[in-house]
């Protein structure tokens, strides 16, 4: 009889010792195809606004230093051209050997990020590590708040 429950003698049920993977097989290829599609997607660049610089500015040194990368790429120490490969040699000669001179570093508003980074690694492979980026002051630059109980005049 189809379907029905075997009448044999009492409590003899045969023990299935085998598990059953195919679920656990199943779960994981939806995983698999999750990870996948999701990893790629935690990879996307985040555009960024980045804000103004509200610091009160460092009081400028009596002779400052200036190195100056012009548009077209061209190298300057002061108002003084200089060649790429001499400009160690310059800022010796101006600094009298002092390395720990600070350099104040400025570059045209055309100027790729890449071109001022090779003139900052050019001046930390001559030993100036000290090292400023100059900037114009923005008049609507808002003031650093006030720390502390200070009284303004």
């Amino acid at each position: 009889m189809a379907g029905g429950i075997r009448e044999s003698s009492g409590d003899e049920l045969d023990v299935n010792h085998e598990i059953n993977v195919t679920p656990f097989i199943d779960v994981m290829l939806v995983l698999l195809i999750i990870f996948m599609v999701a990893a790629p997607l935690a990879t996307v660049d985040v555009n960024v606004d980045l804000p103004v610089s509200n610091a009160t500015p460092a009081p400028r040194p009596e002779e400052p230093l200036f190195v100056t990368l012009r548009d077209d790429l061209t190298l300057a120490i002061g108002n003084d051209d200089v060649a790429r490969e001499g400009i160690a040699a310059a800022l010796d000669q101006i600094t009298e050997g002092d390395r720990e001179t600070r350099v104040f570093v400025r570059a045209d508003a055309a100027v790729a990020y890449g071109e001022l980074m090779e003139v900052m690694n050019l001046l930390r492979s001559s030993g100036y590590v000290r090292i400023a980026l100059v900037g114009l002051e923005t008049a609507n630059a808002v003031p650093p708040p006030a720390q502390g109980n200070q009284v303004s005049p």
